[in-house]
């Protein structure tokens, strides 16, 4: 596969990557840096956010849902202008947002974490039609939501315990049942997932913090392949493109020191793997 650079903006924390499937257009964020960041048909956009934000999800064609450290907001691409819909955790400044995916039903999952990843100052949450609801507490550092194609399972980590996990979801609303299981355990490998993607056929699509490579599991937890980027810090995949067989990945500066950034220049960058798989469309979040 051919790994290529699809935007040469370098982020200090570029994560939260979205194909937005009806104005087929990608978005991202640099979160540290405080951006909403876009590109298109060779024209690179930005938006300044007023806070840490870091994930995002559709609603129709001139709206998405932006998740930040303090709430879940709708903004207007066109015009930039955001409007609260729910807190998260507004009363705790010593956390943000991390990683969030929209789910089959309509709803949001995102995860926070502390601002320095302190352990277990974080948890997983569900934006479900207006109503915020807690599904995991004590998480570090939460990531790789993500949804099987069929409604059944959803997955996400905490990037801190190696492990990857899983959860039933309930048929008519697709609140979490029973309790999450191991998905994938890298402990003995010693790496760290971060955001994950599952494509069409159930595989997950899996970023590895400090592997500089996307790790793909097959339903039942084994690894099929690997994706290697030119950049250390690989933080969260998605597909786009007219077919959604183009594969992204966001990366980030963040943790490395100043002879690394200087020897490689690709660090933080947003990376593209055209033909790569065949992703689901991201789901509409119902408000």
């Amino acid at each position: 596969m051919t790994v290529t650079i699809f935007d040469n903006r370098a982020c200090e924390l570029g994560e939260g990557p979205l194909w937005h499937p009806e104005r087929q257009q990608f978005f991202w964020f640099d979160i540290i840096g405080k951006k909403l960041l876009s590109a298109k048909d060779g024209a690179q956009h930005a938006w300044d956010m007023p806070e840490l934000t870091s994930a995002a999800g559709w609603v129709d064609a001139d709206t998405l849902m932006l998740v930040s450290e303090t709430g879940f907001h709708r903004f207007s691409i066109e015009t930039g202008k955001m409007e609260r819909l729910a807190d998260l955790e507004a009363n705790q400044t010593g956390t943000r947002s991390n990683d969030g995916r929209a789910d089959p039903f309509g709803g949001y999952w995102i995860g926070t974490m502390g601002k320095s990843a302190e352990a277990r100052a974080g948890a997983i949450y569900r934006y479900y039609k207006g109503e915020v609801r807690l599904l995991f507490p004590g998480i570090s550092i939460p990531n790789a939501m993500s949804f099987s194609p069929d409604g059944t399972t959803a997955y996400f980590a905490d990037t801190s315990s190696s492990q990857i996990m899983k959860v039933k979801l309930g048929a008519r609303d697709g609140w979490p049942v029973g309790d999450a299981e191991v998905f994938v355990d890298l402990r003995e490998a010693n790496l760290f997932p971060d955001g994950a993607v599952v494509d069409i056929d159930g595989n997950l699509w899996n970023a590895q913090w400090g592997a500089g490579h996307i790790a793909v599991y097959d339903p039942a937890g084994q690894q099929i392949e690997t994706i290697t980027f030119p950049a250390s810090n690989t933080t969260c995949p998605a597909f786009g493109g007219p077919d959604l067989t183009d594969l992204y990945c966001t990366s980030a500066l963040q943790g490395l020191s100043t002879e690394d950034r200087a020897a490689n220049p690709n660090h933080g960058k947003t990376f593209i793997v055209p033909g790569a798989g065949k992703g689901q469309a991201e789901h509409r979040v119902v408000l």
